[in-house]
Formats: structure tokens, sequence, C-alpha cells
């Protein structure tokens, strides 16, 4: 899964070497010569773009001991892989004591500077996942817990991150298992009620003659009394996971907690203030249920006012590598795999093209089955059998035609028919249709994010998958870049 990576070294041809290590595993790299820039670069607003730094120790201004001091600074956390040469291994060791997460003696061989890459990254995205998943767990999880490299995650993050400064109650729609809960704790634990509790409910396995009690509590008498949800989240969050579930009754009541901030427990005498934060979650079309009269409308009015909707993953294809980086360290931790460095570009490639009907749920139980069964360094196609039996448009291209019945003749084939071309849509059969050969097609993808990308190299090689070595000769190879967009590619390669 491709990363970016900010490499620190005053020497261009040691500068080259460790781009080039990195281009072969498909990351993207930006480089510079002295501290002072690199600190200057992480501060800066897109600072946080970068997963890794590969930083040498002598510089000109500031060395590399100044930066991993200076570092804690720009409120960046990343693994820092650091390179001395043999004579100056105490300085190595001193880095290491900083925070270095790894060494490496110059002049280093590209193997060991591609492993160095590979455990850094790794280690990175464990300690990610582990993060992660310690806020959720003590109720501290944020925004910067979300994944949000797509557009469409990035405007839920926006709407999340203003919902959790209001008072207001919120609604949270999609599809199941989009992480409609994710964004309620994230919106509980940046708001001024995160060190309250957060306190969830499945309404969906609210059995009626119970409902009434486990929300607003009961009470039998002066000695005995049962809290209910509504008392155990004051002062913090209540989030109704799938409201539409609730029954009439139920949701009148809570329109009254709404409207007076009081509840009125089963058996009780008198009404109990409470003072929360109500955000509600469907899957449903809570619309179609007012028109059905199977959900209030002056409840869904009231929950309406600050309605935030998470998109399915079909929709969020950018965040699907980091997802999937975070899976894959999570699970290989806790299956002891150490050896599992990630997926292969293949195994990307199918989970990328995949619909996920179940969406972040789906892909996660995906990686789950896959690392549990894997044995080698990488996840290959092998591993997500169950991803191809559901892609009917990738089934087995060797499947044989279906026998006719005996005695009968055997129905001629159908003419193929090539489909219209649409804008944005690569054409896999030609007029007569064969199946194109594979270079025309790897053209035409490549003319198609140049165009959609407006020419931004490194944005261009970041959408394919790419490094831009490795896009620079392919343009050359398939002859796409001619006259001056020509001159600037081997420009920048000889860069």
């Amino acid at each position: 899964m491709p990363a970016e990576i900010l490499i620190v070294d005053a020497d261009p041809a040691q500068r080259r070497l460790l781009a080039a290590a990195a281009n072969r595993l498909g990351h993207e790299v930006e480089l510079l010569a002295d501290g002072r820039s690199a600190l200057e670069r992480l501060a800066a607003p897109d600072g946080g773009r970068f997963d890794l730094m590969i930083l040498d120790l002598v510089l000109p201004e500031l060395d590399g001991l100044g930066v991993l001091e200076r570092l804690p600074r720009t409120g960046r956390s990343l693994p820092v892989i650091v390179q001395a040469r043999e004579s100056r291994i105490d300085q190595a060791a001193a880095a290491i004591r900083a925070g270095a997460t790894d060494f490496l003696l110059k002049p280093a061989a590209p193997e060991r500077i591609e492993v160095s890459i590979q455990n850094a990254l790794r280690l990175r995205a464990l300690e990610t996942e582990l993060r992660r998943a310690r806020h959720s767990a003590d109720g501290t999880l944020d925004f910067d817990d979300i994944v949000a490299a797509s557009p469409a995650m990035d405007r839920v993050i926006q709407l999340g991150r203003r919902a959790a400064r209001s008072p207001l109650p919120i609604l949270i729609e999609g599809e199941r298992g989009v992480g409609k809960a994710r964004i309620a704790r994230a919106i509980h634990g940046s708001g001024d009620r995160k060190t309250k509790p957060f306190v969830a409910v499945a309404c969906a396995t609210l059995a009626q003659p119970l409902a009434d009690s486990v929300l607003f509590g009961l009470e039998t008498g002066t000695a005995t009394r049962h809290p209910g949800k509504l008392q155990k989240a004051q002062g913090g969050t209540l989030f109704l996971d799938e409201i539409g579930e609730l029954p009439l009754d139920v949701q009148a009541r809570l329109v009254t907690v709404l409207q007076e901030g009081e509840i009125e427990p089963v058996g009780a005498r008198r009404p109990v203030k409470v003072d929360i934060r109500l955000i509600a979650a469907t899957e449903r079309d809570l619309i179609a249920l007012v028109k059905e009269g199977r959900f209030r409308e002056d409840l869904y009015y009231r929950l309406n006012v600050f309605p935030i909707r998470v998109p399915p993953l079909r929709d969020r294809h950018d965040d699907i590598p980091e997802l999937i980086r975070q899976f894959a360290a999570r699970f290989a931790a806790e299956e002891g795999k150490r050896s599992l460095r990630g997926v292969s570009p293949e195994a990307l490639e199918q989970l990328m093209a995949h619909g996920w009907p179940g969406n972040v749920r789906q892909l996660e139980n995906a990686i789950f089955r896959a690392v549990a069964l894997s044995d080698g360094p990488m996840l290959t196609p092998a591993e997500f059998p169950q991803i191809a039996l559901q892609d009917p448009g990738e089934a087995n291209p060797g499947t044989p035609m279906p026998l006719a019945p005996e005695g009968e003749p055997a129905p001629p084939a159908a003419p193929a028919v090539p489909r219209p071309q649409q804008p944005g849509v690569l054409q896999a059969v030609d007029a007569g249709g064969d199946i194109r050969p594979l270079v025309e097609i790897e053209a035409e993808m490549i003319r198609l994010a140049l165009d959609r990308y407006r020419g931004r190299m490194a944005t261009v090689a970041r959408k394919l998958g790419i490094g831009r070595s490795t896009l620079y000769r392919k343009l050359k190879e398939l002859g796409i870049a001619e006259g001056g967009e020509e001159t600037t590619v081997r420009k920048i390669a000889a860069e």
C-alpha cells in the first residue's frame, strides 16, 4: 500500500538511492537537503501526510539529532529511520534513544533499505491501530482516529467537528457497517462532554415490554431503584443505534425528554432531571417510516436538526488502502503473524475493485480471515477467495460453456456486442469481441488519470498506486508524453 516518505539527506546521490528503494516498494517520496527544511515541511498544514522520515544524522545548519529533538514541536508523530557512517555509530545510538525507529549504516544495500522501510511502516500502522483501539475502549476516540482520505469522508469529519461543538441532537445516517458508531464516539470524544459517560443502546434488540425500563429506569419502591440508560448517561452522551426500531410509545417519551429535559422512570412518583447529549443513528429512511406511521414526525424533526450522512465504502475508495493497512497490522499482531508485511499489489487491486456491500465491517472481517489463513509475508488474492466468489464480474474466465442436453445441438454463441464507451470507463473488449491488449488498457488508464488530475504527477502516481519514477518510465515506454511534456518528464527523472 503506497505511503509517503520524507527523505532528508545532504548528498544528492544518497537521496536518489533512498528514493529508488522507496519507489520500488510503490511509495512516494519528497526529497530535502537539510534539517531545518525538514522541520518546516513537517510543520506545514499538510505535513501530516508523511508516514515515515529517513533522516541523515550529518546535515547542514541543523543535524539529525537536532531534528529529532525538535520534532515534537511540529505536532507530528511519525517513525524515523536515521543514517550514519560506521565511524559515527555512537550518534546512531543517541538517535535511537531520542526516538528513532531504526538506523542504517551508510552506504546501505538497497535490500536493507527496503526491509527497514517495510518494518517502520508496519510498526506505524500497528501503533496507529492500537491507539485507535485504546481510544475507543476508554471513550477518548476523536476525529484524528477516523480514516478520512477520501473527499466524501472528509466532509463527514468536518460536519462531525462542528457537531461536537454544538449541544443539538445529531442524526447519523448511512448503510449498515459504514462506521456510524465510530462517528458517534468521535463526536463525543471531541466535545466538552468527553470526560462523561458514553452510553450506547442497540434499539433493535429492545423488546417492547422492556424498552421503557431499559431506557428510562424502574422504581419498585423507595429502597429499590434500577437506573435506565438515560440516567447512566447523565452529563454525557446517549447513543441510540437504529433508532427507527424503537416502539412508538417509547418514541413519544423520548420527545418529552428532548423537550423537557426530564424522564419519569417506570413506577416513579415524580420526574427526574437529566442532562444528556443525544446522538441517534439509522440505516432506515426515517421519512418513509414517518409516512408509514411507524416513526413519530415530531421526533424526526427534533433529531434531524444536525444530520450527518456517512457514505458507503464504495463511494470512498481512497480510504480503502489505509483501512486495509490498519486492519492487517492489528490482526497480524493479535494472531502472532510477525512475518506478515502487508498486502500484495494484486490483492490490493482485487480489494479496491470489490463493491463492499457490507462496507467497512465486511472489509474488516475479510482482512481478519485473510490474516488468520495466511502463512507468507504478504496477503495475496489466494487469501481472499470469498471476494472473488462475490464478484460475478470477476468470474473465472476459463469456465467452459454449459453442455447442451443430449441429442440437441449446442446453441450458437451470442455475437459480441461492445458496450458503448462511457466517460471514465475503460473498454476491455474491442469492437470484434476480443480482449484488448493490456498495454492499450494501461496507456488509456494513464491518460485518463493525467486528464482527471490535470497532469499533477505526484497525484497521478498515488492514485494509480505506483511510484513516480515508475510513472515516468511508463510514460516513456507507452509514448504518452510528447514534446514539452516529455522534456518535463526527462528533467524530473534526472533529478
